[in-house]
């Protein structure tokens, strides 16, 4: 089957690598030929290539660009794909405008359409997804959002997110020298959190945790890895509580496969969280995870490492006892990228 996979890819996220990862694996199936259509000097775009998967950059500055719709328009034409699979909003809403555009052509009949939908924020009434044929949500609390929203049970197919563990311990391998660069001695406990500096994420809470954890270890030291809106504020409330010493912003990092490598403990404190590839990541890498009961956090961490949302004594707590009960648990087998391969091609097959 020919499967036209389409992605914004404006930023690069945990859901962006999910699509180079479903690509790479799909690749490996004598059952799929695929192209991937996604923004012109992309992050993606440059990743998928070098993982030999076809790919055609497009013209996409905005959202729903027209050029990129265009273009989707005329790959459909010449690849003739029986399933366009939009992996982001964006182009959820190009590959609707795309199948009628495909219908208005009199190009034959029209491909089936599979979107990916990762968040747990509620849905508009006048979403594209209610015009995708089946919808792959990566956890059951986004499941759980979708049909509250209206959409039709029978249409959404629950395949967690993946990685591959071999390729995550690979890019872990060389040390990134997180203490080194930060001035830490060697062994100086480390707990890392590893995402965007956004609401979502709530990284207000982390703070007020690492206030809080100061009295118990004195030696813990907080590193809160990537960049967004929230920087100035969590600056702010960083000299507020007076851990400047002890709490640390050093941007977007390369390589969070090393930084999590580094680490004692993952730390998640999301207030609305999909699933968390980071937390995949990092289970790969053995390493405890303290995280939050948002979204589909609990889907993947067990319940004694969960504190309620916003309850950063409790956040604190369950770190301070991570420090001194090292053991981790395994990542599950279907959290992996072959995993939630196998599970998007058992859709494709259902449909074509």
């Amino acid at each position: 089957m020919r499967v036209l996979h389409a992605d914004s890819g404006r930023v690069w996220r945990g859901g962006q690598n999910q699509v180079r990862l479903l690509a790479r694996e799909l690749a490996r199936s004598p059952d799929v030929e695929q192209r991937l259509l996604t923004k012109r000097g992309s992050e993606l775009a440059r990743r998928a290539a070098r993982d030999g998967v076809r790919v055609r950059d497009v013209p996409w500055t905005m959202g729903l660009d027209p050029r990129a719709a265009w273009r989707l328009v005329v790959e459909a034409l010449e690849f003739r794909p029986d399933v366009i699979h939009a992996h982001d909003g964006h182009a959820l809403g190009l590959a609707v405008w795309a199948r009628r555009g495909l219908a208005w052509l009199g190009a034959g009949s029209a491909p089936h359409l599979v979107a990916t939908h990762r968040v747990v924020f509620p849905v508009r009434s006048r979403s594209a997804l209610f015009h995708a044929d089946l919808i792959i949500v990566i956890s059951e609390a986004v499941r759980s959002v979708l049909v509250a929203a209206g959409v039709a049970a029978a249409t959404i197919r629950v395949i967690p997110s993946g990685v591959d563990p071999d390729e995550v311990r690979r890019a872990a391998a060389a040390p990134c020298g997180i203490r080194a660069t930060l001035g830490l001695p060697d062994g100086t406990p480390l707990a890392v959190n590893v995402a965007a500096l956004e609401a979502a994420k709530d990284q207000p809470a982390l703070l007020r945790a690492a206030a809080r954890a100061r009295t118990a270890r004195p030696d813990l030291h907080w590193v809160i890895a990537g960049e967004g809106g929230l920087r100035r504020a969590l600056e702010a409330q960083i000299r507020a509580l007076g851990v400047g010493d002890r709490v640390h912003l050093p941007g977007y990092v390369d390589r969070p496969e090393a930084l999590l490598a580094e680490a004692d403990v993952c730390v998640m404190s999301s207030r609305a969280e999909g699933l968390g590839s980071v937390v995949l990541e990092a289970l790969a890498l053995g390493k405890p995870v303290v995280a939050t009961r948002a979204g589909g956090l609990p889907e993947v961490v067990p319940a004694e490492w969960l504190v309620p949302v916003g309850d950063d004594d409790a956040l604190a707590r369950k770190v301070v006892a991570a420090l001194d009960h090292r053991s981790a648990f395994s990542l599950p087998t279907r959290f992996t990228a072959s995993a939630m391969a196998a599970g998007v091609l058992a859709v494709y097959k259902l449909l074509v």
